[in-house]
This record gives structure tokens, C-alpha cells and sequence, in this order.
């Protein structure tokens, strides 16, 4: 359906005749076949921006680059991640913006465009539901840390819980470890009283030299106890379930109506909600930074972080690190790039956003590393450890790390709901934006029975989803989300999805084409550069990683805990039913499509959809013919 901005169409009789209805300058330049519900637009191109930078900035940035960056060389590490952002990052997020401006359609319908490929249509829908389904279990835990953390004290930062074990015991209350006394041939353990303290007991025993040493397994700290006991009340493995925690459940329940709420008017709405989910984080994230700077043992942290170890550059492991964090940030193969740039106006310079847009989401994930690491250093300055002792990445730095440092500080439960309200700010507009892209696939897709019911069908979903995780809010559900995780929507499988994606743009439909339609956009040819990228350096970048991964395939485990084969069965099925309907589509399309060989790879590899450049606007995938030939409208 034509929108607001661009009310010309050919409606289509009944007899197959067109009905033309021109516009001020003369033009008919869409084809409608059904009377569907007008398709939405951005309100204003801040809005889109905005949207696009929530999509992209979400956890990864704060907990998983500043790990990878400290572990492969500190700031050598920006080497391989730049050149990442340079030759597959930016021309792919370009790429997947410019392909949905240019159709203004959701992630299934742009595959008109070259129709053997659909099935990669398919399979990011998919892989996006999956997605969906368990990175807002990440949300209900950070809701979960966010309502503990509005008391006095804050419940991980001592061990008098009714949760707490008998060995629990705080590291950096080091006055509370016994001394350990040793002169080489012999040795005895002191503990500590208000006798025997921590000033007089080396002094007791001048001969032996004595020490507290915090023993991680003798001693779990409170913060730990808390994740373990109370937060995920975890089992002993996947095949032991065990009972439905009624606290998380209710904290997946919120998360879910709060994206519902976020995204169930369509984009005009959503483009307010940004406003504040993309603007906060940044200013949570320099509040903490103030104070992380401010604390002793900062400085040593940031060093920690930037310093270079160019030697690590010689390592595969660096480069192959680099190139997956930067296709997992940017959001890349999902379709929600492309469901993003659909609402745009056609003519709208998506060449600048995405460039600037790209920048801007690398360049947080350093200044998120600040942040991260002068709380770290503080952590290693009080417990007197090795910062790289101290270091964790994903839920552990998140949970574990951070939440131990906030403890010691004064005021510390304000700190503690900063932190936490950062984080669901930041993995909020990352899911609902991940949600938008899932819907308007399928809304566009089947227009005329799901636009409509637009709130009805968003709310169901939602319900299925909440339901599948349920099943990761048991006390054997953390096991349930490490499967999710590693197979669904991440490692191989998304890369195999953005190889595709890349391919069939580049050499299916053709870059020169593509070039011809952005020049139609934009009023000129973008830069060579990017058809260097799609045709070769970006394939090739994913299509590596790809085999790297392959070869160097490790199990999933949890902690030490090896998963049933069974459990990993079912992982692979997971990933394989996204995966697999790239190859399964491509079968099925080349046995109906009809014709000789010739003909039969010009229906497969070309554009079934007739349109003429030059015009406002491209014709939207629902109101194009199914079939090109008599009676089809050229536009």
C-alpha cells in the first residue's frame, strides 16, 4: 500500500486490466493487488538513527569487546578490528540499510530481487525468533539485579542470606582469611581473631612467612552465591530441570510486555521509545565512568586495557575474534537492518548513516571498555590480585565482576541500579529492535492477513516466545540458554547467513545493478570501494571465520559442565532450522519454476518484479505481481 508520502498507485480490475490513477507529475508507479493497510514511515530521520543505534549497541559492546580487546593484545587488538570494520562491518550494515530503503520491505521480500535466495529470507526470520526467544532471559536477570538492588545493602555484598553456604566468604574482606604459615619444611593455618588479627599474626611468627591467600575453592564469594543460589537457583546439569522460579518467570513477563508495548503501535511509536532506550545508556555509561576513574587502582585498569602487545597480531585467534565481534555487533544477517531502513523515505542518504552510524557503534564498545576496566582495576587494587585474574567476559563480567566492585563502593546501591538500568536500556532496544525486524518480514510478507492485525499477531508471538523461555528460567534453565546461544543465532550459523546474504547481492542480482539503483536513491554512485567489499572482501572475511570455526570446533560446556549428547542434538537441530532453508528453498524453487535451462536460470538468478528507475518511490513487495508476463504492470 502506498503511504502518505507517495499516494499514486495502478490498482489492478478484476478482468487483469489495470486501473490507473496518476500523480501530480503524471506517474503511476505502483501496482496494488490487494487493499492492504497503509505501511508506516519514520516520523524524522533522528528517529531512525536512533533506532539503528540502539539495534546495534547492546551488550556485546560492554561486556564482550573489552574482554576480547584486553586478551588479544590491549590496543593491537584495534588493529584487526578496525580493518574488520573497514572491509566487512560497514559494507554489509550499508548494504542491508540500503537494500530495504531501496524496496521498502521487510527481510523476506527483498529476496524478489533474486529468487533462488529466498530461503536466506527464511532463515533470518527464523534465526531472528530464536534470537528473540533467549537474549531477553539476559533482560529478566538484569530486571532480576535491578529490583535487588533498591535496598539499603545490597544482598550480593555480604554473607547473611538465607541463601549463603557456610563457606561463604567475601574476597575483599581479606581480614576474614586465615593466614597461611610456612617455612619451607613445614607448615599450619592461623585464623583470624580479635587476637590474633591481621597486624599481629606475622609478628607472632617472625620465622614463617604467613599469608592470606583467598581460596577459591575453599571460600565462594556472596556475589557468586547470589547468581548461583538465588538468582538462578541452578541444578547439576540440563537433564535436571528441576522447578519453575516464579521470580525470574515474572521478570521474563515483564521484559516481554515492555518490548510488546515498545513496538505494537508500529515504527511512528517505536520512534519515541528510542528517544530515551538509545540516549540513556550514554548517560549511565558516563556517570560510571566518572566515578570508575575516580577509584584507586583505576589507572592501572585502563593501562591494562590499551596497552599494546603487537605480538599477538601473529595469532589467528586475534583476527578471527575481531571479524566476529564486528559482524555480531552491527546486527547483520538478521533482517533487521533491513526492516529498519524500509520505513525510510526512498530518497533518504542511508550512504552517511550507515557510515556514521557504524562508527559510532565501534567507537562505544571502546568507550564501554574504559568504563569496564577502571571498575576492574579497582577490583584487582582491593583484592590484590593480577587484573587478568580479575577479568571476565559475558554474563560473568556482568553479574559476577561488576556487581562485586559496585559492593565496595559508598552509596553503593546507587550505583548498582545505575549499572543495571544501563544494561536493560541497552538490551532493550536491541531485542525490540530485533523484534521489529522479525515482524515486519512476516507482516509484509502476508500483508493482507497480518498488517491489520498487526497488535494481535505481535502479541501472540510474544506469548509463544515467553513460553519457550520458560523453560531457561528453571533451575536447569541457565544450561537451556547456553544451548540457545551457542547454536541458534550466533557463531556459524550467522556467518553463513551473512555469506549468503553478501553472495546473492553481489553476484546474483548483480553489483553493477545494485550500484544502478543506489545512484537512483542517493543521486550518485557511492564510492568503488564498496563493490570491492561485496564482491570479495566480505565474503571472504565471513566465509574464513566460517571454516576457522569449523576446524576449530569445541563443544559447548558451562562452567566445566560437558552437555549429553542428546543436548547437543537438539542444538544442532536448532541451528540447522534456520540454516537449512537456504539450501532446501533452492531445491524446491529450481523444481517448480517451469521452462528450459536457459530460462529456467534467468527466472531463478533474475529479478521477477518489473519496475522502471527514476521514480519517487520503488514499488513495495506486497502490491508487485506475483508473476511477470500479460497482464503484469510495468512500472
Amino acid at each position: 500500500m502506498p503511504d502518505k508520502h507517495n499516494n499514486e498507485y495502478i490498482e489492478m480490475s478484476q478482468g487483469g486490466a489495470p486501473n490507473q490513477e496518476t500523480s501530480n507529475n503524471g506517474r503511476a508507479i505502483e501496482a496494488k493487488l490487494e487493499d492492504t493497510p497503509e505501511r508506516e514511515l519514520w516520523t524524522g530521520k533522528i528517529e531512525f538513527v536512533l533506532a539503528c543505534v540502539g539495534q546495534c549497541i547492546g551488550f556485546g559492546n560492554v561486556w564482550r569487546f573489552p574482554y576480547l580487546c584486553y586478551k588479544n593484545g590491549g590496543g593491537a587488538f584495534l588493529i584487526p578490528f578496525v580493518s574488520t570494520i573497514i572491509f566487512a562491518g560497514i559494507p554489509m550494515y550499508f548494504m542491508e540499510l540500503a537494500l530495504g530503503q531501496w524496496l521498502s520491505v521487510g527481510g523476506i521480500g527483498i529476496w524478489k530481487i533474486t529468487p533462488i535466495f529466498k530461503g536466506v529470507g527464511y532463515a533470518s526470520t527464523i534465526m531472528a525468533f530464536w534470537l528473540n526467544t533467549y537474549y531477553i532471559v539476559i533482560l529478566a536477570w538484569t530486571v532480576f539485579y535491578l529490583c535487588h538492588s533498591f535496598t539499603s545493602v545490597l544482598p550480593w555484598g555480604h554473607c547473611g542470606n538465607d541463601w549463603n553456604s557456610l563457606n561463604c566468604l567475601n574476597s575483599f574482606e581479606r581480614y576474614k582469611i586465615p593466614f597461611n604459615c610456612t617455612n619451607g619444611t613445614s607448615w599450619f593455618e592461623v585464623n583470624v581473631t580479635s587476637e590474633y588479627n591481621a597486624t599481629n599474626i606475622p609478628k607472632l611468627y617472625p620465622e614463617f612467612n604467613c599469608t592470606q591467600d583467598y581460596d577459591a575453592y575453599n571460600y565462594i564469594s556472596p556475589v557468586k552465591e547470589f547468581w548461583q543460589l538465588k538468582a538462578l537457583k541452578i541444578s547439576k546439569g540440563i537433564d535436571h530441570a528441576g522447578q519453575l522460579q516464579w521470580e525470574m518467570s515474572l521478570c521474563l513477563l515483564a521484559v516481554w510486555v515492555m518490548c510488546y508495548f515498545c513496538i505494537w503501535k508500529g515504527v511512528k511509536w517505536t520512534g519515541k521509545v528510542v528517544y530515551v532506550t538509545a540516549l540513556f545508556p550514554y548517560i549511565l555509561l558516563t556517570i560510571l565512568l566518572i566515578r570508575g576513574v575516580t577509584l584507586p587502582g583505576a589507572a592501572d585498569g585502563i593501562r591494562f586495557y590499551i596497552t599494546p602487545k603487537m605480538s599477538k597480531l601473529a595469532e589467528s585467534t586475534v583476527w578471527v575474534d575481531a571479524a566476529s565481534q564486528i559482524l555480531f555487533s552491527y546486527g547483520v544477517g538478521l533482517g533487521t537492518c533491513t526492516a529498519l531502513g524500509s520505513y525510510n523515505k526512498y530518497h533518504n542518504n542511508v550512504y552517511k548513516d550507515a557510515v556514521l552510524i557504524s562508527c559510532l557503534n565501534s567507537s562505544t564498545s571502546v568507550f564501554a571498555g574504559f568504563v569496564i576496566f577502571s571498575v576492574i582495576g579497582f577490583m584487582a587494587h582491593e583484592q590484590k590480585k593480577d587484573i587478568n585474574l580479575v577479568a571476565e567476559s559475558g554474563p560473568g563480567l556482568a553479574f559476577l565482576a561488576y556487581p562485586s566492585a559496585v559492593a565496595q563502593l559508598p552509596i553503593s546501591p546507587l550505583w548498582a541500579i545505575l549499572f543495571f538500568l544501563m544494561l536493560l536500556m541497552l538490551g532493550m532496544d536491541s531485542q525490540f529492535c530485533t523484534m521489529e525486524g522479525f515482524f515486519t518480514a512476516l507482516i509484509d510478507e502476508f500483508p493482507q492477513y497480518l498488517r491489520q492485525r498487526r497488535e494481535l499477531f505481535i502479541a501472540v508471538v510474544c506469548l509463544i516466545s515467553y513460553l519457550i523461555g520458560l523453560s531457561m528460567v528453571t533451575e536447569g534453565g541457565m544450561y537451556v540458554f547456553q544451548l540457545f546461544d551457542f547454536y541458534s543465532a550466533s557463531g556459524i550459523t550467522v556467518l553463513l547467513l551473512i555469506f549468503f546474504e553478501c553472495i546473492a547481492i553481489s553476484w546474483s542480482y548483480g553489483v553493477n545493478r545494485f550500484y544502478e539503483d543506489l545512484r537512483d536513491m542517493f543521486g550518485f554512485y557511492p564510492c568503488f570501494f564498496w563493490k570491492i567489499c561485496w564482491c570479495v572482501t566480505t565474503p571472504a572475511i565471513c566465509l574464513g571465520v566460517v571454516l576457522f570455526s569449523v576446524f576449530t570446533f569445541q563443544p559447548v560446556t558451562y562452567v566445566g559442565y560437558k552437555f549429553p549428547t542428546w543436548a547437543h542434538t537438539i542444538g544442532g537441530i536448532i541451528g540447522a532450522s534456520s540454516v537449512a532453508c537456504i539450501p532446501l528453498y533452492m531445491i524446491y524453487k529450481s523444481i517448480i519454476t517451469t521452462g528450459g535451462p536457459r530460462e529456467r536460470v534467468k527466472k531463478l538468478f533474475r529479478p521477477d518484479m518489473s519496475f522502471s528507475r527514476g521514480s519517487e518511490q520503488p514499488p513495495p513487495y506486497s502490491t508487485i505481481p506475483r508473476t511477470v508476463g500479460e497482464g503484469a504492470v510495468r512500472l
